[in-house]
């Protein structure tokens, strides 16, 4: 929510200036329906699109970088949004310079004559990143190891907030990957290698978004990347992911499913491919999938530039423009060469590549969450939060998240927790002292960079902290120095700073030479070693825990070292459970749960300090299952709750079909989708808790589907196509209007002209002649009584192109909507 007047107070305007602006701000006594807030969002927007010009639209799906484009170029392009790649900051770094610089901007549209308020983006992806004093959290790999959703949704509500005291609106987060393979530079972007950890923490979006999308210190949330960036063959970054549909929706879809049922605003399209295809001209995931099937309402935005790739020559075309837009992109971030997209993606509609109402679907998508947040109204920064950036409160949270997400991964002898008091403590490694390398990459800059490049408390202040005067504390970063005099050596190494694929590692993934030189020396001591790992992914570290006597898992605590601390010196207890595969070798990779190699720390392992109170105890196991509602393509499960004794408390369930997984719920019923009718099938549950303990297997459940209908149910076909040139995009869904399931569906139709289809999607497409026959894919041959099926194909034709008079499923005859 922003707030005008508090943002003019603050600024302490003269009055010629507060005259000007309030010249560009909408008026109190609305002259026109959409500057009405009494009216319905739905109603403004239409009466919005209603007085838009073509270039007023075309502005609005515009992204252009701070960097290179000024409030002048705003008010003339009508450009609807502006971003902050990693490390574009103002001059000053500060809270107000940020919010100066965006009302700056806002002033530039709200001079156009429509006054549409842009909107801003950044990626605020563990706190509030780019803006220099900021509360930095740990990392989304250090989140999944908490399994703690209701503490995700707390660190998004601290987010925003501090988003919103910087004067912005939208982040590009939360990232909801699946990452598969370790040796991705975007591992520790990831929640874990489990789609359930993602599913459970989309409660990050309640945080950032707040109730509703007007309230206090609300940011427009995005999940990215849409979808299976995570899944690359050889963990390479903006690389190609191969699955088939099935493993796709299975292991990288829920995430995504689970925020769009959420109300995320927003969703960022990946760079990554899906089985060669460039997922930014997806047409069947961004528009067939993720608005039709899932019904995502909000926009989708594109990657940095990356509408530049999909011809796989460098630029873009205004073939790429159409290409994108058509699959469903609303918004395409283009952060220099937004002039030339706004003159390509206008030639694609006055050529007919694009049609208009692709163009008004996008702007009523984008529009939409801007009169939402209630940019209309309050278009410039509430700075009413400012002052809580980087706050007590805040950095609190931020150490709670450390102490839950470090996993203690060896344990020999006890030696952990450390006393406090008595005799002498060595602490080495490169990362003790750096809060560069201890946040990692996305702090302040893209790449982020080691050295105390942010205010907050090291690891090494932490322990200084933790033991007072009482015990000794020396510090010598390369390890030289020690002797068997110390009661303890603390190492703390790691991974030093990267982002995306500037952190892939193809090859080795062991310690570097600085830190085994480091492990070395402390080894040869002859006194316990306890290793400190700072890294954003597990590390070959199998040839050395031998000779350490404990190793935690810190992975990038962030700007709160003390929570570190906290676990080493038995404040807290260590019971954070590993959200990924830790392997034995790098050779390994990619190593996942359930995959039959054999791990040096499996999946939700972690250790807890004797005595302590940390669960470890799983929940009991479910019990069997029971079918209702069965049909020839689905059945509702219900099954007796399970209870848990732990102390975490029980956090949901996961659903196998004939020992696969199936999807995941929070509560003890599931309903099941997509079957094949009169096929066997056999569903087994299992228990998780908050602290990440599963179940076994419930009893199984074997169940028959009926065999569907009669195979000519009554039905409804809606067909409508985008024209250019001498080709076209067909558009077709069937209603099955019958009360009985059309199993194994066919559309049959006919074409007059000579039309002829290319390529199809979301279906089977044949044709023979001027006959041509639609069926469903694998995961959708039945048609339910009352479901719908949409699918889309690519004709050319010779000039004319009629619709088809008729259209058959399985025979009968169809109604045309």
């Amino acid at each position: 929510m922003r707030s005008h007047a508090r943002a003019l107070a603050h600024l302490g305007l003269t009055g010629l200036l507060a005259t000007a602006l309030a010249a560009c701000a909408p008026s109190t006594a609305a002259a026109l329906p959409y500057q009405d807030p009494a009216l319905p969002v739905a109603q403004r927007v239409s009466d919005l699109l209603a007085r838009m010009s073509l270039d007023d639209k075309i502005g609005q799906m515009t992204q252009a970088e701070r960097a290179a484009i000024t409030a002048a170029d705003i008010t003339s392009y009508r450009v609807g949004s502006v971003l902050s790649g990693g490390g574009s900051a103002p001059a000053q770094n500060t809270p107000a310079a940020w919010a100066d610089m965006y009302d700056t901007f806002q002033r530039g549209a709200m001079a156009a004559p429509l006054q549409i308020p842009m909107i801003y983006g950044i990626d605020a992806v563990h706190g509030d990143n780019n803006v220099y004093g900021s509360t930095i959290f740990p990392h989304n790999i250090g989140l999944g190891a908490t399994r703690d959703p209701a503490l995700v949704r707390q660190i998004g509500r601290a987010t925003a907030e501090e988003v919103t005291g910087a004067g912005l609106d939208w982040t590009f987060a939360p990232c909801l990957c699946v990452a598969r393979n370790d040796r991705w530079g975007r591992t520790y972007e990831s929640f874990g290698e489990q789609p359930e950890i993602a599913t459970a923490m989309t409660t990050v979006v309640d945080g950032l978004q707040g109730a509703t999308l007007n309230g206090p210190a609300s940011v427009l949330a995005t999940a990215k990347h849409y979808v299976g960036d995570g899944g690359t063959t050889g963990g390479t970054d903006q690389g190609n992911t191969q699955l088939s549909e099935a493993e796709l929706r299975a292991v990288h879809l829920p995430p995504f499913a689970a925020a769009v049922q959420r109300g995320v605003g927003s969703v960022m399209i990946s760079f990554s491919s899906w089985n060669g295809a460039k997922l930014h001209g997806s047409r069947y995931l961004i528009t067939d999938l993720l608005k039709g099937e899932l019904g995502f309402g909000g926009f989708t935005v594109s990657d940095w530039a990356a509408i530049d790739q999909l011809d796989g020559q460098p630029g873009f075309t205004q073939a790429e423009v159409a290409t994108a837009i058509n699959a469903g992109l609303d918004m395409i971030m283009v952060p220099n060469d937004w002039r030339t997209f706004i003159t390509r993606l206008r030639a694609a509609v006055q050529a007919g590549q694009i049609p208009m109402s692709r163009i008004d679907d996008a702007n009523r998508r984008i529009l939409t969450k801007k009169f939402e947040l209630g940019l209309f109204e309050h278009p410039y920064a509430d700075r009413t939060y400012a002052a809580g950036i980087g706050g007590a409160a805040h950095r609190a949270l931020a150490r709670q998240a450390v102490r839950e997400s470090q996993v203690l991964l060896k344990n020999a002898g006890g030696v952990l927790p450390l006393a406090k008091s008595g005799g002498k403590i060595f602490v080495a490694g490169k990362s003790a002292d750096d809060l560069g390398n201890q946040s990692g990459g996305w702090t302040t800059t893209w790449q982020g960079a080691s050295g105390n490049t942010i205010p907050g408390t090291s690891i090494l202040q932490g322990i200084h902290d933790a033991v007072g005067g009482g015990a000794t504390v020396t510090y010598q970063r390369d390890g030289t120095g020690i002797d068997g005099s110390y009661r303890a050596a603390i190492a703390v190494v790691g991974e030093t700073p990267y982002a995306e694929g500037e952190g892939d590692r193809p090859g080795s993934m062991s310690l570097d030479a600085t830190d085994l030189a480091t492990l070395s020396r402390l080894t040869a001591a002859g006194v316990p070693v306890i290793v400190v790992l700072v890294s954003g992914r597990p590390l070959d570290v199998a040839a050395e825990v031998g000779r350490w006597n404990a190793l935690v898992a810190a992975w990038l605590p962030g700007s709160e070292g003390g929570g570190v601390a906290d676990v080493l010196f038995g404040d807290h207890a260590p019971t954070g459970k590993l959200p990924v595969t830790w392997m034995q070798s790098a050779g390994q990779q990619p190593i996942n749960d359930g995959d039959g190699k054999a791990p040096l720390f499996a999946y939700g392992f972690g250790l807890t300090y004797a005595g302590s109170p940390a669960d470890t105890v799983a929940p009991s196991v479910p019990g069997t299952p029971v079918a209702s509602g069965v049909t020839a393509t689905g059945l509702t499960l219900t099954w007796p709750a399970s209870t848990d004794t732990g102390g975490s408390g029980l956090a949901g369930y996961d659903v196998y079909r004939d020992g696969a997984a199936a999807g995941t719920t929070a509560t003890a019923s599931y309903t099941v989708t997509g079957l094949t009718p009169a096929t066997r099938y056999e569903f087994t549950v299992a228990a998780r808790d908050a602290a990440g303990n599963r179940s076994a297997r419930s009893a199984a459940l074997a169940v028959t589907t009926a065999p569907g209908g009669t195979g000519t149910g009554s039905c409804r076909v809606s067909y409508s196509t985008n024209d250019w040139n001498t080709g076209f995009t067909g558009i077709v869904s069937v209603t099955n209007t019958g009360t009985a399931a059309v199993s194994t569906w066919s559309l049959q139709w006919s074409f007059a002209a000579g039309q002829q289809v290319t390529q199809a999607w979301s279906a089977r497409v044949t044709q023979s002649g001027a006959a041509v026959t639609a069926t469903g894919e694998a995961w959708n041959p039945s048609l339910a009584a009352g479901a719908t099926a949409t699918f889309g194909f690519n004709a050319s034709h010779t000039g004319a192109n009629p619709r088809p008079a008729a259209f058959t499923l399985n025979g009968g005859a169809c109604a045309l909507a």
